[in-house]
């Protein structure tokens, strides 16, 4: 048996299908369907192979700067210096221990995918209905389908019983789909495809019955599965800047320690034996081993303050992406609106009317009223009559059943105060027809207690217009004016709003049956209602948010471009043209990158163009956050620098797709999100500037000594001592700076830019030559004064480490002056206590003092301690106060 390309199934004739798949109206027989089934296999998606704890856990050595400390592990180990080995492994199995505990769990989107197949199906086999399991469904059985249904497969629909299927997960349609029999257009879109039911996707109602045309990987739902494990996960900004500082700060090391090491024993006559362990201990020395530790701690505690803001990150390194992000790229349906339809507007012959509120809640008020306010209210009885579906409230948010679009009339009757259960039983129901997608109405009879009978008519404007030769106006019926009606409908289409018309007609006396036939004319038409998926309201303010922090916002959509454009116009976005799918479809990459400067709002979108509009994006430079919350999106969450799923109303599929998840859906925490993004990455480069003068001042210190053919000043052990415990103390007490005043006016940050600007690299060099100073003239002087060597390291490590407390104060501010204060973040002053009593037990415990060579200090020793804290406070200030006067002055002569 052989298969068209699954992209035209659609466009074929039921018969054509059944012919071509080699099935009948009896469906398959057993023998047959085992046999297709051993070909195609079972219908299930294929799980998604992760990687193991091991592989993971090594995973955390795949580091430049790892791998020279490993290195210099081994040539310790060689050279019998047990000791020193030891703990540098023990510092580099440290930092793997902590990254392997932080890191979240492996990808399982096509998991979660999966889960979307039903676990039975009601299939006709040899002429017998059967209940199967959905994963032993094979191309050409018949598959049966009724409300409350989850499609197990790809359908060719052969019959249709006023057949409707909710496909927002993966079209992006906020409405049920209406489905028929009748082939469609070859290049029509997956939202316009009304003969097909796709895996995955729920039947809101009717039934039918279709033939499998697609299983397992097949399908639409396998595509995307399939889509998104082939999605390349791109590096987040923070690890390709770590990355790119990593090879560089690797290649300076080597090449200092090949050239340390040529030179001493060149040059000097050291013994290689020696000047080895001189190069080791350079590496070491220029090696902020601490700094993955802190930034695994930095980035934890961003997540903890996300996650009181309601925005869950699953992946660690994510946390400071969206501080980064250029672009967001939102999906239109329950991101930034409701996915709740909302009557906006109701048209009688004599007024307008504008309806306040959102979503199903029936709060809100109805203007203007007054003496024609009656002819709302028999416009709205008849949309409350004629209605099978039902509102609720379940912990004070209203929940409907049935068709959105009927429960929107519901919610209109209630604001308009009128009782369901009253009018049902003033006019109860005698009989109904459901909504026919083909003839596009529903209808009710209902008869008084008098006998008296009515019927009501709902459905698209165009066919009550067929049926409609009079109107209601002031409860007065007259001739139906078509003009006027047609301007409605045009301002309708203009606002986007999906219009419904609504008729009534008297009922004979002996009538309790409605068929097709009685709908045919005589109708008297009370209005029209204009429906909208309206947008969050906080979703304006948020864009506007992004849009003051220099971040474009850009609406992705499967829905039609008019809507789409009316949305994007009341959520603040510049609509302008609108690319539709066939657009993109039309367009080379290089005329796309064009477009997408200049374009807001993308309609009638597939997976695979939402992914090559996250692609294009990145290829034009931006950093792009996308959101969304259907299975559709998940391809494009993927791959974006960082993907943001809906936790509420989000599929699992998104949300295993991101790398965060907004607890709240509200597109506004991603404006909350930016902001801590933006404060994570600022105290991450606080932190790195911080730790990186330590260690080069320790490297400076080591190269001057072998220089002129000094003993060393501080010792391999020693400085592992300083980089550790410095950094876990002082660093980690950046990590809880609060946000600087200015930080949501900044634009973004440039991708491209270096994560030490040359500005920032001085300041590295000035702190670490005020350090290298202060240790090695301290060691010097008091050597020449008669101090032990043991005496003077333990001065010069001092030294050190105090001249970092008093650079602490001055890291709090990039870009103001030092911050003294204890309220705003009491953890630095706690911090410099906790390292003056390491400090001293770093000099004075006796197994402290065995282990790293230490003794005693006086008073004497503890003065110049602090004297060098306050002198590289002091001279760092003087230094940023020059730099600031200087770009402010060159700034005023640049105006």
């Amino acid at each position: 048996m052989t298969t068209p390309s699954p992209t035209h199934w659609h466009a074929q004739t039921a018969e054509a299908s059944l012919e071509q798949l080699a099935s009948g109206p009896a469906g398959l027989d057993t023998d047959e369907a085992e046999r297709r089934l051993a070909s195609h296999g079972p219908n299930r998606l294929p799980e998604p192979a992760g990687a193991g704890p091991l592989k993971r856990f090594l995973l955390q050595f795949h580091n430049l700067l790892i791998y020279v400390l490993l290195a210099s592990t081994l040539v310790t180990l060689a050279l019998g210096e047990w000791l020193d080995s030891a703990v540098i492994f023990g510092v580099v199995l440290i930092n793997a221990v902590i990254g392997f505990i932080q890191e979240g769990k492996a990808e399982q989107a096509m998991r979660a995918i999966q889960k979307l197949l039903t676990l039975d199906s009601r299939v006709k086999r040899g002429g017998e209905v059967r209940q199967i399991p959905a994963e032993d469904l094979v191309p050409g059985d018949l598959v049966l389908l009724e409300a409350g249904d989850r499609v197990p497969a790809d359908l060719r629909l052969l019959e249709t019983r006023d057949l409707r299927i909710e496909e927002a997960a993966l079209t992006g349609e906020s409405l049920p789909a209406d489905k028929t029999s009748k082939p469609v257009a070859p290049e029509a879109s997956l939202g316009d495809r009304h003969s097909m039911a796709y895996s995955g996707t729920l039947v809101s109602a009717g039934g039918g019955v279709g033939v499998v045309v697609a299983t397992a990987g097949e399908t639409e739902l396998g595509r995307i599965s399939h889509l998104l494990g082939s999605v390349e996960q791109l590096q987040t900004p923070l690890l390709a800047d770590m990355a790119r500082f990593a090879r560089q700060l690797t290649l300076i090391i080597l090449v200092l320690s090949a050239a340390t090491f040529a030179f001493g024993t060149l040059l000097r006559g050291y013994s290689a034996g020696d000047m080895l362990m001189a190069a080791v201990g350079l590496a070491v020395a220029a090696i902020p081993e601490g700094l993955p530790a802190v930034l695994t701690i930095i980035l934890a505690l961003g997540v903890q303050r996300m996650a009181r803001r309601q925005s869950i990150i699953r992946r660690l390194p994510a946390v400071e992406s969206l501080g980064a992000v250029t672009v967001v790229c939102s999906d239109k349906t329950g991101t930034l609106t409701r996915n709740e339809m909302t009557v906006q507007r109701v048209y009688t012959a004599a007024r307008r009317f504008e309806v306040e509120g959102v979503g199903y809640a029936p709060l809100g008020a109805v203007s203007p009223t007054g003496d024609l306010a009656h002819d709302l209210h028999d416009l709205a009885r008849a949309g409350l009559l004629a209605n099978s579906a039902s509102l609720c409230e379940v912990d004070s948010q209203w929940c409907i059943t049935g068709d959105p679009t009927e429960a929107a009339l519901l919610t209109l009757a209630g604001k308009l105060q009128l009782d369901a259960e009253d009018e049902a039983a003033r006019l109860p129901r005698v009989d109904a027809l459901p909504f026919s997608s083909e003839r596009r109405y529903l209808a009710s009879l209902h008869r008084d207690a008098d006998g008296n009978g009515v019927i009501y008519l709902v459905g698209a404007p165009e066919r009550l217009l067929e049926v409609c030769d009079q109107q209601c106006r002031d409860g007065i019926d007259e001739p139906l004016d078509s003009r006027v009606w047609d301007d409605v409908l045009g301002e309708g289409a203009a606002a986007g709003l999906r219009m419904i018309g609504l008729a009534r007609r008297a009922a004979g006396s002996g009538q309790h049956e409605l068929n097709h036939a009685d709908l045919d004319g005589g109708f008297v038409l009370l209005g029209l209602v204009g429906m909208l998926d309206p947008p969050r309201e906080e979703a304006i303010l948020a864009i506007e948010e992004c849009h003051n922090a220099g971040i474009h916002v850009k609406m992705i959509t499967g829905d039609h471009a008019a809507t789409a454009a009316s949305i994007a116009e009341r959520l603040g976005l510049p609509a302008g043209n609108p690319l539709t799918g066939a657009d993109l479809d039309d367009l080379t990459d290089a005329e796309l990158d064009e477009r997408l400067r200049e374009t807001s709002v993308f309609a009638r979108t597939s997976p695979s163009h939402k992914l090559r509009l996250v692609e294009r994006l990145q290829a034009i430079g931006e950093r792009v956050a996308m959101t969304g919350d259907g299975v559709n999106d998940s391809p494009a969450l993927k791959r974006a620098d960082i993907g943001i799923a809906m936790g509420i109303k989000g599929t699992e599929a998104a949300k295993e797709a991101a790398q965060m998840v907004l607890a709240d859906d509200n597109f506004a925490t991603i404006a909350h999100a930016v902001e801590e993004g933006r404060t994570v990455y600022d105290n991450l480069k606080k932190s790195i500037l911080f730790i990186l003068p330590t260690s080069g001042a320790q490297a400076i210190v080591l190269l001057t000594a072998i220089l002129l053919g000094m003993t060393l000043p501080i010792t391999p052990l020693q400085i592992l001592w300083v980089n550790m415990i410095t950094a876990v103390t002082l660093a980690l007490a950046l990590a809880f700076e609060p946000a600087e005043d200015d930080l949501m006016e900044r634009p973004p940050r440039n991708p491209k830019a270096p994560l030490l600007s040359g500005e920032l690299l001085w300041l590295i060099l000035l702190v670490s030559l005020l350090l290298t100073v202060a240790s090695l003239g301290l060691f010097i002087y008091t050597q020449q004064l008669g101090w032990s060597m043991e005496a003077s390291r333990t001065l010069a490590v001092n030294a050190l480490v105090f001249g970092e407390i008093g650079y602490l104060f001055s890291s709090r501010r990039l870009n103001g002056p030092a911050r003294f204060g204890v309220k705003d973040n009491p953890m630095v002053w706690g911090m410099v206590a906790l390292i003056v009593l390491l400090q001293l037990g770093f000099t004075y415990v006796p197994a402290l003092q065995s282990l790293f060579g230490t003794r005693e200090l006086g008073l004497e020793g503890w003065g110049w301690c602090l004297g060098t804290a306050a002198a590289t406070c002091a001279v760092v200030e003087v230094d940023k106060w020059l730099r600031h006067s200087i770009a402010s002055n060159r700034r005023k002569t640049m105006k």
